[in-house]
């Protein structure tokens, strides 16, 4: 699989952060200024929009990421989540939250 420009770009930003920890920590601290200058070119950022990167690399800590609650107005619903709400119990779709870098269970009681 060919990967796009954005992807492209993407990949080289993270393998330099992974090779360049003052790359990285500018990264954090301000990504639109570090990425125009690793690019040498300005990004086309959407009004309204701001960049995050969160450095997930330390391996003793374990990583969840918090996703936007889900806009109900204006959302295309698939099969299984039309399924849920047309059986008028109310609930929203259920919310999948996946750890980034761990694999074992954290919760459950054994």
């Amino acid at each position: 699989m060919e990967l796009t420009n954005e992807q492209k770009v993407l990949e080289s930003i993270v393998k330099k952060a992974w090779d360049d920890p003052v790359f990285k920590d500018d990264l954090i601290k301000s990504p639109v200024a570090t990425i125009e200058n690793f690019l040498e070119h300005p990004i086309h950022l959407p009004e309204g929009k701001t960049i995050a990167f969160v450095d997930q690399s330390n391996s003793s800590t374990i990583f969840f990421n918090i996703p936007a609650e889900p806009d109900m107005d204006d959302m295309e619903l698939n099969e299984e989540q039309l399924d849920i709400i047309s059986g008028g119990d109310g609930n929203t779709p259920p919310i999948i939250v996946s750890v980034t870098n761990y694999t074992q269970k954290i919760f459950s009681g054994s």
